[in-house]
């Protein structure tokens, strides 16, 4: 082994992995184990330590309250969000309000930012290749949904700087996909992405074009849709079976709650493999005369496919949005790469074989095809000779807050990134001493429609009538998809600037004090 090593890492919402380059090959990383995807589960012991990974996932049931799962959901999310407010109604662990509208989660007498505990995730995944490899590293190159807004994004960054990474650079897990099949050197073809993971779906349509150039020319996606809800679906059949039988819903005990979880995922798995699951979860709740019941019962593929047949659609509502905005049809489509352990279903492979009329790739392990392709950016960050260059694209338009509630687009959803551009706005009233700007995601005119990113001030440009003054605000899009703006008045040149990074709750300070106190953290099962 010579030069610089950095890894590759797929933080998925379930589960997450870590592969590096090696002579030029890249591969898994599998922990002293033999694990080669660890489920991305942070469970906090009374001693002090903290599992994280497939050991802690079996703490779901017995430490329900101090084991965070599914966190992905809720980093870089304001905390009045639907989608933090769904994960409080069912997560058996505390999440409350943070500074910034952020998201905290409570943990005894602790508080974590969400970044924190995804950094203890990224923690692990750096500790695996250094027992591998019996030397130290530092650098990495993660993944995330092609549909995360700038907030999350940022967030995630956090992450890996909490857990003692220098994060080189931020790419969209559907690209990692196209990089990690790419690498043996298919081109000039049209590829879509076809990633359904636990907890988010996407769909990017890529041209890999000569000299292995990989250009996304859309992006489209659900970031709350995935293996998860085909889960949900599974669990809340058997809860109704057994309620229709016993008088008891299982749902309304956290305990019994999790074994169903447990119970519908690996009914899932083998309906996967096999067609059939067969279902026995023995001791799942007492009676009030204390008698002890089982859950026994079995689900074929087809009551199995009928129960989510539903989600399967919503995926192709995504696929039909991301062909319309590259103004291409299913048929125009050469190659479809599957990502995403729930891709295995026989369903999910059926239905895109159908949509898009052509056989999915699966060569590469679905579980890994993503930290695949970040090992091989990484590498390339890193001076290896590459054969690859990636051109990404910006999921999301950018917007500035105008009068009146409405919003003007700066940046268009799917512009190559990195990207700058600049608009000219004028002095609303007379007189005006400052202005407040508020920097948007999304696709709608109306300011209530968008995704508010964050605000700031900018002071000082001359004072004079309504309109007289302008000011020129320009929006920076870097290579990671993280947003920097500056405004400056065209007159004197006065200037001030920011990174929207205010929905993570994270100061600069909060993330060295984090990043302090996940040094100081043992992760069960390394040395210190």
């Amino acid at each position: 082994m010579s030069g610089e090593i950095a890894i590759g890492i797929d933080l998925g919402t379930s589960n997450s992995c870590v592969a590096v380059v090696l002579d030029g090959v890249p591969q898994v990383i599998p922990n002293e184990w033999g694990d080669r995807t660890h489920a991305s589960v942070v469970s906090f012991m009374e001693d002090g330590s903290v599992l994280v990974g497939n050991n802690a996932k079996r703490n779901i049931i017995t430490n329900a309250e101090n084991t965070v799962y599914s966190v992905k959901r809720l980093i870089g999310r304001f905390f009045f969000s639907d989608e933090v407010k769904k994960a409080q109604a069912v997560m058996p662990y505390e999440i409350a309000e943070g500074p910034n509208n952020g998201v905290r989660i409570l943990i005894g007498e602790n508080d974590y930012a969400t970044s924190e505990i995804s950094a203890l995730v990224l923690k692990e995944m750096k500790a695996i290749v250094e027992n591998y490899l019996g030397a130290p590293v530092t650098k990495a190159v993660v993944t995330v949904p092609a549909f995360f807004n700038d907030n999350q994004r940022q967030a995630t960054k956090d992450a890996g700087t909490i857990a003692g990474l220098e994060v080189l650079r931020i790419i969209n897990e559907p690209t990692a996909a196209a990089l990690s099949y790419g690498f043996g050197g298919v081109e000039n073809q049209k590829a879509v992405i076809y990633d359904l993971g636990g907890g988010t779906f996407d769909v990017s349509i890529l041209e890999i074009g000569d000299g292995g150039v990989f250009e996304v020319l859309s992006t489209a996606g659900d970031t709350y849709l995935g293996g998860d809800d085909f889960d949900d679906r599974i669990m809340n059949h058997l809860a109704d079976l057994f309620q229709n039988e016993h008088g008891i819903d299982l749902r309304q005990n956290k305990y019994c709650l999790q074994m169903l979880k447990e119970a519908a995922e690996q009914a899932k798995i083998d309906i996967s493999n096999t067609g059939r699951a067969s279902i026995h979860v023995e001791g799942i709740c007492q009676t009030q005369e204390g008698d002890v019941l089982d859950l026994v019962t079995s689900l074929d593929a087809d009551d199995f496919n009928r129960m989510v047949m539903d989600l399967v659609q919503r995926t192709f509502k995504v696929c039909d949005e991301a062909l319309q905005v590259c103004r291409l049809t299913a048929s125009d489509i050469d190659a479809v790469i599957l990502v995403g352990g729930p891709t295995r279903l026989p369903i999910i492979r059926n239905s895109v074989k159908h949509y898009f009329q052509n056989e999915p790739l699966t060569t590469v392990d679905p579980d890994e095809v993503v930290a695949l392709g970040a090992a091989i950016q990484a590498d390339a960050l890193c001076g290896a000779d590459s054969e690859h260059f990636l051109l990404d694209v910006t999921p999301l338009s950018l917007r500035i807050a105008t009068v009146g509630g409405y919003t003007e687009r700066i940046i268009e959803k799917n512009s190559p990134i990195p990207v700058e551009r600049t608009r000219s706005f004028t002095t609303s009233r007379d007189g005006q001493d400052r202005v407040r700007i508020k920097v948007l995601q999304g696709e709608s005119k109306r300011e209530d429609e968008c995704e508010l990113l964050g605000q700031f001030e900018f002071s000082g440009f001359r004072i004079g009538y309504r309109g007289e003054v302008k000011i020129e605000v320009t929006f920076e899009i870097d290579t990671n998809g993280i947003v920097n703006v500056t405004a400056t008045d065209e007159e004197t040149g006065q200037q001030t600037s920011t990174q929207i990074t205010l929905s993570s709750g994270l100061t600069e300070e909060d993330i060295e004090a984090s990043r302090e106190r996940a040094a100081r953290t043992k992760l069960a099962g390394h040395a210190a």
